[in-house]
């Protein structure tokens, strides 16, 4: 399994319509193949939408686009809008759940953090010996590292709450009990190094199958 994260950079306000767009084009395009997520920035990057494709692999990927663009039912006629699209191609962790519909949010945290090159071997055993205390206080949506695209060396944790304060509340709770984040320091997983974090808070369209 692979997961495409299709990310578009939006002019300013025109986040709206550009969604539109995909929820008419929406019901066509999953024939082909159903998207995992669609979301659109919150806070963080502002004008964004965030797009999750599963894919059994890459042959499968390429051949859904081709029938997509041979039947033109994707992508929707948001040119004007674009400033900019990025799309990578990640890889689940082995502790990773499948993201599957269903409600986990309606707010979404999605979470980039950079490594150096040849410690991910260390970050995957770290992060899946603490992850069942995290685990204990909320769902995770996935946690995938990156294969093809511009921003390799990263991986990604996206977690969904049910409000902005709820998240807060469980992020002071893992602090305070030493259950998350997962030590970066030689311990029994071994020591690893982050060069950078980044985050956004994220919300559902109205015909994402995950909410």
């Amino acid at each position: 399994m692979i997961y495409e994260i299709r990310t578009y950079d939006l002019k300013p306000r025109s986040q709206p319509e550009v969604e539109k767009r995909f929820g008419e084009a929406y019901e066509k395009r999953q024939r082909l193949s159903a998207p995992a997520a669609f979301w659109h920035t919150d806070i963080g990057p502002l004008d964004q939408l965030v797009h999750v494709w599963p894919y059994l692999g890459l042959a499968q990927r390429d051949r859904v686009q081709v029938e997509a663009e041979k039947a033109k039912v994707w992508p929707p006629d948001i040119g004007e809008f674009v400033v900019r699209m990025r799309s990578d191609i990640m890889i689940p962790f082995p502790c990773s759940p499948e993201l599957k519909p269903g409600k986990m949010g309606p707010c979404f945290e999605m979470c980039t953090y950079t490594y150096v090159s040849g410690h991910l071997p260390t970050i995957m055993r770290v992060w899946e010996a603490a992850l069942p205390g995290r685990l204990k206080l909320g769902p995770l949506c996935g946690i995938w590292y990156s294969e093809l695209g511009g921003n390799l060396y990263n991986f990604i944790h996206i977690w969904g709450y049910p409000t902005l304060d709820e998240r807060n509340g469980i992020l002071d709770q893992a602090r305070a009990s030493g259950i998350w984040p997962p030590s970066s320091k030689a311990g029994d997983g071994g020591a690893y190094t982050l060069l950078a974090q980044e985050n956004k808070i994220m919300a559902p369209a109205s015909f994402s199958p995950l909410q």
